[in-house]
This record gives structure tokens, sequence and C-alpha cells, in this order.
């Protein structure tokens, strides 16, 4: 535009001078009227767009260099867009995370996980970031309403989690023994005895989660137990009508306390499964079982001994060191999260065990070796707002048999427990979540009913 400009001014210089100089030889004594008059009456005027021009051309030259400044910053920006756009390419879309979690009404937390699943694990709306910056949740998998202990969803590096949380569970069985001989497989001459058993426990524990870094994760989770259990006799066949005898005892006190680690194997995203390693160390710290008053009277094996052989006190531990490993899927499919995991229990054996029975005699066992416990799970976590999400899955263990001095306990077998769980998780706040489950028992050996309650919050 400037270069338009300058012909102009050219063209304006080049009268003036022609007026000039057509002045000059045309300037005689008798032309001073009024035609020299007009003709400086115009070479003022040409001289004044001429001073006109210069500023305008001066104006015309201050844009143009702000101009290609603003084109040099704006061809920057567009090389920067351009970094961040290959940046999310490479990433996958992983810094949609909020959004899809959002959706899932998990909270922002740092899911079984595992669930978090379980789980677990627990999003508030994506804040945010300044250009150039990754958001802090990039690389993290989407939360789902918890249904098992191992929540599927790390916290993230800095921070830490407090999810106290309240346990019920139910379960009851029926157990005929027979003890006699039979004549016809229709007559039984002897004794039966049934026992139905009733449990009742609830477990209040308190967990702590902290994020070592956006990949790994530790954990401490301390429960107080409390059980009361109800023992129905019947005794039937012996020369008088049957008579209930009603045995009860409870239990209160801390339960074994565990440390466990979490690591993201790798980076997962849309379409692509989170893979989570676990572990953890169940320690002994609960009353152990070989610590309760058993009511025999004299050793519970002995032929003569009288008693029922239950505890006087119930334990609140297993009695044993346990060390647990697994390993957690989840794959992301919107609206919808599944998971899934494999865990292996070894328990630690325990040499020189003695039980104590009535009187404060001690009935020595020798070495005691639980079995190994083999488990997995799997399930689906739907979103059904920005703030809630259902959670449906199973669990299943298989509980090895119990050694004692290298031999297999009479009567011990392997044991199978299925869980069937619901679960649902409400955001409450930014932070905050509330997670309910509901587990019924599939086989016979397993609780009917559990319900638990967790209040997870970040800080």
């Amino acid at each position: 535009m400037a270069h338009l400009k300058l012909p102009a001014i050219s063209a304006v210089a080049c009268a003036v001078a022609l007026l000039l100089g057509s002045a000059a030889q045309a300037q005689s004594p008798a032309d001073n009227g009024p035609e020299l008059q007009a003709m400086q009456a115009r070479l003022e005027a040409l001289t004044q767009d001429l001073a006109e021009q210069k500023k305008l051309l001066q104006h015309l030259e201050a844009f143009r260099q702000q101009y290609f400044e603003q084109r040099g910053l704006l061809q920057s920006l567009e090389r920067q867009v351009a970094q961040q756009q290959l940046a999310l390419d490479e990433l996958r879309g992983v810094a949609s995370w909020n959004v899809l979690a959002s959706q899932r009404g998990a909270g922002t937390r740092g899911q079984p996980g595992q669930s978090e699943l379980m789980a677990q694990a627990q999003v508030a709306p994506k804040e945010e970031a300044p250009v150039g910056r990754s958001p802090d949740t990039q690389g993290r998998p989407p939360e789902v309403a918890p249904l098992f202990e191992q929540p599927g969803v790390l916290t993230p590096k800095g921070r830490y989690v407090l999810e106290p949380s309240l346990q019920y569970g139910y379960s009851s069985s029926n157990r005929v023994a027979l003890v006699g001989y039979t004549v016809i497989p229709a007559l039984l001459i002897g004794l039966i005895d049934v026992r139905e058993v009733k449990r009742n426990t609830v477990t209040a524990a308190l967990s702590a989660r902290y994020g070592l870094s956006n990949r790994l994760e530790l954990e401490v989770r301390a429960p107080y137990v409390y059980r009361s259990d109800s023992t129905v006799s019947r005794e039937y066949f012996k020369g008088s009508p049957a008579v209930e005898n009603v045995f009860s005892a409870n239990g209160t006190n801390i339960g074994d306390v565990e440390l466990g680690a979490r690591y993201q194997l790798n980076a997962g995203g849309i379409d692509r499964p989170f893979y989570i390693g676990t572990l953890r160390l169940k320690s002994r710290t609960g009353t152990d079982p070989f610590e309760v008053v058993t009511d025999c009277s004299l050793r519970c094996t002995d032929p003569a001994a009288t008693g029922t052989g239950l505890p006087l006190d119930l334990p609140t531990g297993s009695g044993f060191y346990s060390l647990q490993t697994g390993l957690t899927m989840l794959y992301p499919s919107d609206p919808a999260v599944f998971f899934g995991s494999v865990t292996y229990l070894h328990n630690f054996e325990r040499d020189n065990v003695s039980r104590t029975v009535l009187n404060g005699e001690k009935e020595f066992l020798g070495t005691i070796s639980p079995g190994a416990v083999i488990g997995f799970n799997f399930g689906m976590g739907l979103a059904l707002n920005e703030k809630s999400s259902f959670s449906l899955g199973y669990d299943h263990s298989s509980v090895g048999r119990t050694k004692t001095n290298g031999q297999v306990v009479p009567g011990s077998v392997r044991t199978q427990l299925g869980t069937l769980l619901l679960g649902y998780s409400y955001r409450l706040s930014k932070n905050t979540s509330l997670s309910v489950s509901v587990g019924a028992g599939l086989t016979t050996d397993t609780p009917d009913v559990s319900l638990t309650v967790r209040l997870p919050m970040t800080f």
C-alpha cells in the first residue's frame, strides 16, 4: 500500500516545480496582478497536500511494520499449536480422560482400580491447564464404582486419599454329623448331630493411599473387626426328645493390617487396555485363632474330651502372614469400562503352633500350612450421568487344603467362594465420592450377603 502512494507524491512535486518554472518565465512587471496571486495560492495548496501525503506515508510505513510483526507472531503461534496437536495425537486422546471419567461420575482422585475397582477408582470436570502443560490426569485409567478391595485407579503424584469404609457380612450354614452305623441304607443306629451356625461380621476400616508418581501408589489399610457367632445344636436319636443347645461367642479387636503397592505397567488409552500390577502384604496384628480359648476340657482330639470344640472368643485375624500378587486390566469403551483381575495369595506356614483349651492347658498342633488362594474377578462399570456410575461384577476365590506337619488335615478340602457384586458410586463433591456395593454368595461356603460403604476423599 505504501508503494501505491509514491507516484501520487511525485506528481504533486512535479506540478509544483512546473508552476514555479512557469511563474518565473511569465513573471513581468505587468503580471503582478490577480493571476500571480492565484498561482501562489495554488502553490500553497499543493505544498500543503505534499506535507499531508508525507504524513500518510509515515503512518503507512508504521502500519506495515506492525503488520509484519503480527504476522511473525501469528506464525509462531501456529507452529506451537501444530506441536501441541502432534503431542495430543501421540497420546491418542489421553487428555480427554477427565471428560470420560466425568461422564462416569467417578470423581477426580486418584478405579478396581482395580477398583477402584475397584475397583476403583473413583472425577471432577477437567480443569484448564496452561498452554504447553499436560493435564495432571494424563495417562491414568478411568474410574468406576469400586467393587473389590483393590481399586483400579491410581492416586496422582503428590496427592493422597483417605477412605473410611464399613462392611457388614452375614452367613449361615447347616452341618449334619452322623455318628453310628447302618444296618440297611434306610436305618441308622447311633447319633445324629445337627448344627446350624449363624455368623455376623462388621468391619470398619481406614485406608490411606499416596501417589509416589503418576504410575505408582502405596497403600495402608487398618481394619477393626466385630464378630458374633451363634451355633444351634440338635441331637437326635439319643432315646429322648431332641434338645436344642445354643452356643454364642463374639470377638472385637483390631484386624490384620495390610500394606500394598500398585504400579501402572503401560500408558493405555482409548480402545487400549490399562494393566496394573498389585502387591499386598497382610500382617497378623488381629487376634490369633490359636490364642483364644477353645471349649474343650482336654485335647480336642482326645476321644474322652468334652465340650463343643468351639472358641469361647472369636478371633479377628487369620493368624498367618500372607503375600498377594495380582494383575488388573481396565478396558475403556465409552460409556462403559470393562475390568478384570487375577490374583494369587500365599499364606506363610507357622511352626510350633499350640492352641489353648480350658483350664489354661495347651494342645500342641505342630507346623500348620494354610492353602494358597487363587482368585479372579471381572465386571463392567457403566456411567449413568456425569456424577454417578453403576458396576456389576463377579468375584471367585479357590482356597487350597490346609496341612499340618506336612499332612493334609482330615476333612480339609479345596473350597470355592463365588460372589456376585453390584456397586453404585455418586460424586458428592470435586474430591469426595460415596460408593456402595452389595455382594450375594453363590456357593455354600460364601457369606450369604455382604454390604460395603466407602467414602474416598482426595487431598
